[in-house]
């Protein structure tokens, strides 16, 4: 991020009313959570949102939200000025992404004693998959399900939940969290390898313009090259997730 990149004209263009307003999903906890002592919002796209703010001069208003859509649409509807998502070809209206900072595997839990081995067994007809709704594993299903009913629920709990109660034979999600849900309490497994790579990115909305993403983008790559993802990653304790490789 060159000085000419951030000339006080393009710092108006991600900060229009002096403060850089960061939509944070704390629905994907291996990247956002609350402070257990001081119940902020605190991760690796929180640290992200303060080093973008520092380098533009500006405070940075973090803006939490417990699922991803409803994240999306803080940034799409311009109640923030940037935000941090999955990249899916259902998210392209209103918003601007950069390449993905980190990946992340997307896999399913199933019950100790269900038939299912692997992931090509799950899209079979009469099988339920529960999803957070309008995450980006939802987003990916629903466009590659093609025998399978998806289940959508408000948030990873209640589609976790939903597979204990018996409502659903599948539950879909972040690997780390399925791997934390079973060994919080056994009669559940996780399949082995994976049924997509969640590209978690940086956006802005679409609005503020080509130059606001490039510099948004030119953040990203450095942020990727110098270290500092990769350090937030050991900070925060997050393991599973990569950085990504340079876009």
């Amino acid at each position: 991020m060159t000085q000419q990149q951030m000339s006080p004209a393009l710092v108006s263009v991600f900060a229009p009313g002096g403060t850089l307003r960061a939509s944070i999903n704390l629905g994907n906890p291996i990247l956002a959570h609350r402070d257990p002592a001081s119940g902020e919002p605190a991760g690796v796209s929180v640290d992200l949102a303060r080093e973008f703010g520092r380098r533009l001069g500006v405070p940075v208003e973090l803006v939490p939200f417990e699922r991803a859509a409803l994240s999306v649409d803080a940034v799409r509807a311009e109640s923030a000025d940037i935000g941090f998502f999955a990249v899916d070809p259902a998210r392209d209206d209103g918003l601007r992404f950069t390449a993905p900072y980190v990946l992340i595997e997307g896999a399913y839990l199933v019950p100790e004693a269900s038939p299912v081995s692997e992931n090509g067994q799950v899209d079979r007809e009469g099988a339920r998959v529960s999803v957070g709704a309008g995450s980006a594993y939802d987003l990916f299903l629903t466009r590659e399900i093609r025998r399978a009913e998806v289940v959508r629920l408000e948030g990873a709990p209640r589609a976790l939940a939903a597979l204990r109660a018996g409502k659903v034979e599948v539950a879909a999600g972040i690997r780390q969290l399925l791997e934390a849900e079973a060994a919080r309490a056994g009669g559940v497994r996780v399949l082995p390898g994976r049924f997509m790579v969640i590209r978690q990115a940086m956006g802005v909305p679409d609005g503020r313009g080509q130059a606001a993403q490039e510099l948004l983008a030119s953040f990203v790559e450095e942020m990727k090259a110098g270290g500092f993802v990769a350090d937030a990653l050991k900070r925060h304790g997050v393991e599973g997730a990569t950085v990504a490789p340079a876009g």
